[in-house]
């Protein structure tokens, strides 16, 4: 059996004063015709990206409104989660490629999913290249497939995707952030743009008071008397964490005071991610001025909240992007933002309102 996630409980009645009534009563009539249905959600791992955030929100209202939905997070060894990390980057458009071990690597651990997966549902949720072969492998059975893809896969690498593209055919629908995110050749005859959102009442996005802000961020050792700017991002090479760095020593030429803060998170399905972390680190440690923060030393979802309220400007260098909710995140709390030209992050930043994007 695979692993469950708890998620506790979360009512859509909550939502009322924050979502339009218009809009949750219009959740509420399309649930009714679903009472009962039986859905699960599958995905690489419970924290430390925005797939576990966004699930840990939805699959709570999803089970308020009637019906009977499960996260449930597939296994995977070390071996694996390199395989999938070179997946999710040639997806995104990075050159390297799987050679035929590393083939093998990702069906084995597939077929032991598959295994796992002995439960019936009336819908399953398929989120990004992870678990995308575990229908092919296990069979479909009675339940319908949909795939929600996260990442931008408009210039696949040709080969990684002719891989993937080959266990897609067991899928009734797919869901894309954006139709600009939509790959070439998709073998799925039923598509849905639907763009993610933030959870306003999650402890990422709750309100904050100031004070108790300054108290949290003084906690884990970070002093507000300098002007702060933070980036909120996975150590992934595609948030360009080194390039954050160096436009920060231009600030400093300016303002010699200032202070950057490095926030993230480190995923169970994200080897590559420590590598950079363990660069960033390096470059950051010569300098008291500049921090890096993540999971961790303690750093969850509470001090991103503050991070974000505190900082005098949020950045987010994506170099290529799915959505990058942490923009909205940060322009909810009234927070400046500057932003790259990338993914769905124009999306949420109207041109000189709120925020600056740049193609660099």
């Amino acid at each position: 059996m695979l692993q469950g996630v708890g998620v506790g409980h979360r009512s859509i009645d909550a939502y009322e004063g924050i979502a339009p009534s218009a809009t949750l009563e219009s959740l509420r009539e399309v649930a009714e015709a679903l009472r009962g249905a039986r859905v699960l959600h599958l995905n690489a791992t419970p924290y430390g990206g925005g797939v576990s955030e966004l699930l840990r929100s939805v699959v709570p209202l999803l089970n308020d409104l009637g019906l009977v939905a499960d996260w449930k997070v597939i296994y995977g060894d070390d071996a694996f989660f390199e395989v999938t990390k070179t997946m999710h980057n040639a997806l995104q458009g990075s050159g390297e490629g799987l050679d035929s071990s590393q083939e093998d690597i990702y069906l084995e651990n597939t077929q032991t999913n598959a295994e796992r997966l002995d439960e019936v549902y009336d819908f399953i949720f398929v989120h990004d290249p992870q678990p995308v072969a575990v229908p092919a492998v296990r069979g479909t059975g009675e339940a319908r497939w949909i795939w929600r893809c996260h990442i931008d896969t408009s210039e696949p690498n040709p080969g990684v995707w002719a891989f993937l593209r080959s266990y897609l055919d067991s899928y009734d629908a797919a869901v894309f952030t954006m139709e600009d995110f939509l790959p070439p050749d998709l073998p799925v005859e039923r598509t849905e743009m639907i763009p993610p959102a933030i959870d306003p009442l999650s402890p990422k996005n709750f309100d904050l008071p100031e004070e108790m802000a300054r108290e949290v961020l003084g906690w884990i050792g970070l002093e507000l008397d300098n002007p702060l700017i933070t980036q909120v991002a996975r150590f992934d090479p595609w948030k360009d964490p080194l390039g954050v760095i160096d436009a920060y020593r231009l600030v400093r030429e300016e303002v010699p005071n200032a202070q950057l803060a490095l926030v993230g998170s480190m995923a169970l399905d994200d080897p590559e991610g420590w590598s950079i972390y363990e660069k960033v680190k390096a470059e950051c440690e010569p300098d008291p001025l500049m921090h890096v923060f993540t999971n961790l030393t303690g750093v969850g979802n509470i001090e991103v909240n503050a991070f974000q309220r505190l900082s005098d400007v949020v950045v987010q260098k994506s170099i290529r992007e799915g959505f990058g909710l942490v923009v909205s995140e940060a322009l909810w709390k009234q927070t400046p933002v500057v932003a790259g030209r990338a993914g769905g992050i124009p999306l949420q930043m109207a041109d000189e309102v709120g925020g600056s994007s740049s193609k660099t």
